[in-house]
């Protein structure tokens, strides 16, 4: 497809224009973007830029800046990706997601200069480069900016950022970024620039790639356990964040505390004056759906995870256990739950066994969905029942649990949007 739409065209003849431009979705490199960012004038942006990479907790790390950020009165651009309804999700001006015609506008402006340039785009480059084609235009003072995939080689990486935060690193995607933690720190290490704060928030041994990084890049790097820490209050709402330039009492807030911390931590050295009251409105004001999302519904706990692998589920069981610490009436927890085929279903499965007193499962309707007899064969020696969907599922977990039992819906976000879906059918 090489007719362009028009900029009175819909948002979503746009997004499938995008997706047919490029031979491929994932073409990792930047020697095609560059250019066309450069023509944009949206490399060096007259604002101060916080770019977040890692393997899990980056949408929690990135709310939680901006939320923070937008609490001081800041003009604050937030790119996110993915998105869970709408594309719309991906960039927010000022905690707000932007209408469709914004966007638009901005796919006009993007592909004008990628033309230019003679050079063709990938869905998530030109999607990207909208993002901050619209953070200029805005003037946002802060552009918050969430890595797809890796660091060194994602079309984020184009900005040079202020701040370098990398929040932790597991084994995913290990197809696109190598089959080593090491490999990966390396990926994610490629967002470092000379001479900037670099916050390293991971709960594991600092990786040799990102060590060596900073040290190349004479870089500040500060690291979780090592120049900040963090601790829960024996109250349970409230928590102890500690550097060797600050002590602050802050509320709790409903995303995991590690990646809280480590947006703190970034605030504190970002330069942007920030007080301690807007640090606490923000992580207050800071939600994600699917991030250890706690709901009631139909007088039942309901608890939505999107953890999809080893390091994001061991995230979920931290922030789990402290809650039935505080909620001693749940003695049992009962997950919906369901993967896709090719993540570590066996890792995930043994993480939450010892948790989880019954399992409800079904096959997703989602290309890579895993199976009912991969899932039985990870769920061995555990209490099963199965359904014909992911919605039959939930229902009936609705319908029989328990006073004292607790609903965890997790495995993918895939399972949570079938769920999803069956909550806005109900209404």
């Amino acid at each position: 497809m090489n007719t362009a739409p028009l900029a009175t065209d819909s948002l979503n003849t746009w997004l499938d224009y995008w997706s047919h431009v490029h031979v491929t979705g994932i073409d990792l490199g930047l020697e095609r973007v560059i250019p066309v960012a450069e023509r944009l004038g949206v490399t060096q942006p007259d604002a101060k830029v916080l770019t977040v990479a890692g393997t899990n907790g980056k949408g929690s790390t990135t709310t939680t800046l901006a939320a923070i950020l937008n609490a001081q009165g800041y003009n604050v651009g937030l790119y996110q990706s993915p998105h869970i309804y709408r594309f719309n999700e991906r960039v927010k001006l000022q905690g707000m997601e932007v209408d469709d015609q914004t966007l638009i506008d901005a796919f006009v402006v993007v592909d004008q200069a990628r033309r230019e340039c003679d050079l063709s785009l990938s869905f998530f480059e030109a999607t990207t480069l909208a993002a901050f084609v619209i953070f200029k235009q805005r003037a946002c003072d802060v552009w918050v900016l969430e890595v797809g995939l890796g660091g060194r080689l994602d079309v984020v990486n184009v900005v040079d950022p202020n701040v370098a935060v990398i929040t932790n690193i597991g084994l995913d995607h290990t197809d696109w970024l190598g089959d080593t933690i090491e490999k990966i720190a390396f990926e994610k290490a490629g967002i470092i620039r000379p001479d900037i704060p670099v916050v390293f928030g991971g709960d594991q041994v600092l990786p040799e790639a990102i060590r060596k990084k900073t040290e190349d890049c004479h870089a500040h790097l500060h690291v979780l356990n090592r120049d900040y820490f963090y601790q829960y209050a024996n109250d349970g709402q409230s928590w102890m964040f500690a550097s060797s330039g600050s002590t602050l009492k802050l509320p709790v807030g409903s995303l995991a505390l590690e990646n809280i911390s480590t947006a703190v931590a970034a605030i504190l050295l970002s330069g942007l004056e920030v007080t301690q009251e807007a640090i606490a409105q923000g992580i207050i004001n800071a939600k994600l759906q699917g991030r250890f999302e706690v709901r009631e519904i139909a007088g039942k706990t309901v608890i939505f995870d999107a953890g999809h692998n080893p390091h994001g589920v061991e995230f979920l069981l931290k922030q789990l256990r402290n809650f039935l610490h505080y909620n001693k009436q749940y003695s049992e927890v009962i997950s919906v739950f369901s993967m896709l085929t090719d993540k570590d279903i066996n890792s995930v499965v043994n993480l939450l066994k010892d948790t989880v007193r019954m399992w409800k499962i079904a096959q997703l309707t989602v290309p890579r969905a895993a199976e009912i007899t991969q899932l039985d064969d990870a769920l061995q020696n555990q209490v099963v029942q199965h359904y014909d969907s992911v919605k039959l599922a939930f229902k009936s977990a609705l319908e029989e649990s328990k006073n004292n039992q607790l609903i965890l819906v997790c495995g993918s976000f895939h399972t949570l949007e079938a769920v999803w879906e069956y909550l806005e059918e109900c209404q």
